[in-house]
């Protein structure tokens, strides 16, 4: 193996993977992206959430989340084991401190896909964590994929398309936007971004 030169660290410091969070309206197809790119690149560490939101479908828990009671969150909250949480749609949504700071710790890029008031909290307590905002092709777009899923009460919806145009405004406080016309370009955007290719 060769040596490194005196004087020089083995990865640079710009090149060493850091926290990248992903954020962005609901339905905007962040989960979609976010599968795509751990197919094909399975190093990359994706933070799974905690949440008191029921299971969907083929949802597995601490596979897709960790499906707990509002009274165990209580507790996670309360014992700041949450390196940030929020409420969405009636629900809670947070996500384990410790697994993501073992991970960067042992230099493995990590991923986190939450929400805006997720976002926000990271970038308070982790500055240097690089935020990325996905945005839809158009506001139609994506009122046709939030009703589209057919997964959700109308009040529902009209709830998560309120939350969305709040969301939309805040997309300067990103530091990336990525725009989602393809799954497979985004994901791939978004890989560059974690410093893993």
């Amino acid at each position: 193996m060769a040596a490194t030169p005196r004087g020089t660290s083995p990865v640079p410091p710009d090149a060493r993977p850091r926290l990248t969070v992903l954020s962005g309206p609901s339905g905007v197809g962040k989960s979609t992206v976010v599968a795509h790119m751990r197919k094909e690149h399975p190093e990359v560490w994706l933070s799974v959430s905690a949440t008191t939101r029921r299971p969907r479908p083929g949802e597995q828990h601490g596979v897709h989340y960790f499906f707990v009671s509002d009274e165990e969150m209580d507790k996670l909250i309360a014992n700041g084991e949450l390196l940030e949480w929020a409420e969405f749609a009636g629900n809670r949504y947070g996500t384990p401190r410790t697994a993501v700071l073992e991970r960067l710790e042992a230099g493995e890029p990590v991923l986190l896909e939450i929400d805006l008031q997720g976002a926000r909290q990271v970038r308070d307590s982790m500055p240097e964590a690089r935020l990325v905002f996905l945005a839809p092709p158009s506001w139609d777009e994506l009122v046709r994929r939030l009703t589209g899923r057919g997964t959700e009460p109308p009040e529902v919806i009209e709830r998560r398309l309120a939350a969305a145009r709040v969301e939309l405004a805040a997309e300067p406080e990103f530091d990336q936007t990525l725009v989602n016309t393809s799954v497979e370009d985004v994901a791939r955007e978004l890989l560059a971004l974690t410093n893993v290719v």
